[in-house]
């Protein structure tokens, strides 16, 4: 799709979004919080095919969505990987082979709407709902989230603590839903109106505020060894998110590069990922 329909469709949502809002308040808080969560990449694609279907465990059924797992065999203790926004399993295969040269038991999914599983929208909640249920199901001594799949981990934790994982890592992983929000807003160039409406639906629908949902408050109470990776120039998620989860995380280590960017496949930090697991 040409650069320029990319960046003129969001604002031809919000236009949209921006007028209805006066007729039909719910459909548009409900209808804006769709868009929000639709995702439009993520699916497999042919040059990571052949490495994914070699690893294929089985699908599981959580909620509505049919989810793909992978399984690298280790002998020692087992990792679960949880990718970010519209990504799959195949943004880990870097780290997963420093894990499998150390022995550990790799787990790894897709979320809802991404790789091999079924859906088309993603949110927190339902990424949590999911992740939980894999959690129970493999009991991993270690999870290990990129971006959004952070976030999720820590909000999960928070809402069904674990007594058999003893340690988190976080990779360039956003805290605050109000900000993600906002740059939706931003985005769509939405009005005040249309995003109250959409934080009435968002606590409607799942009991909490948009202030509410933040990671640097779900750690508060996390007992558990964490890592922390960040880049100081990271573009998609701020930088003081990964800071901020520190600063109250009591059993939290935080690193601070500069230049590794968003992803963060770099070996010095798939490294010091293996140096924290044998710790």
């Amino acid at each position: 799709m040409p650069v320029l329909f990319q960046k003129i469709i969001p604002k031809l949502y919000g236009f949209y979004f921006n007028i209805l809002v006066w007729f039909l308040p719910k459909t548009v808080a409900k209808q804006a919080f769709l868009v929000f969560c639709t995702v439009r990449k993520g699916r497999v694609l042919p040059n990571q095919k052949e490495y994914l279907d070699k690893a294929k465990l089985e699908i599981i059924t959580v909620g509505e969505n049919d989810i793909q797992l992978y399984n690298w065999s280790g002998n020692k203790e087992t990792v679960l990987l949880v990718h970010g926004w519209e990504s799959n399993t195949w943004r880990w295969h870097k780290l997963i082979e420093k894990l499998q040269k150390a022995n550990f038991n790799i787990i790894a999914f897709d979320a809802p709407a991404h790789g091999y599983s079924s859906g088309k929208i993603l949110h927190a909640p339902l990424y949590a709902k999911t992740l939980n249920a894999i959690v129970a199901k493999h009991q991993p001594k270690t999870i290990i989230g990129h971006s959004m799949g952070g976030m999720t981990l820590l909000y999960n934790e928070y809402n069904n603590p674990n007594e058999i994982a003893e340690k988190m890592v976080t990779i360039g992983s956003p805290s605050e839903f109000h900000e993600i929000l906002s740059h939706y807003k931003n985005l769509l160039g939405l009005s005040t109106k249309v995003i109250k409406k959409v934080e009435g639906y968002v606590y409607a629908k799942f009991g909490f505020t948009t202030t509410d949902f933040s990671s640097a408050k779900f750690v508060l109470t996390n007992t558990k060894k964490g890592l922390l990776f960040h880049d100081r120039f990271d573009k998609i998620a701020p930088y003081h998110a990964s800071a901020d989860v520190h600063k109250h995380w009591e059993g939290s280590e935080f690193i601070s590069t500069e230049g590794l960017g968003h992803s963060m496949h770099q070996e010095e930090v798939n490294d010091k990922i293996i140096s924290f697991l044998e710790g």
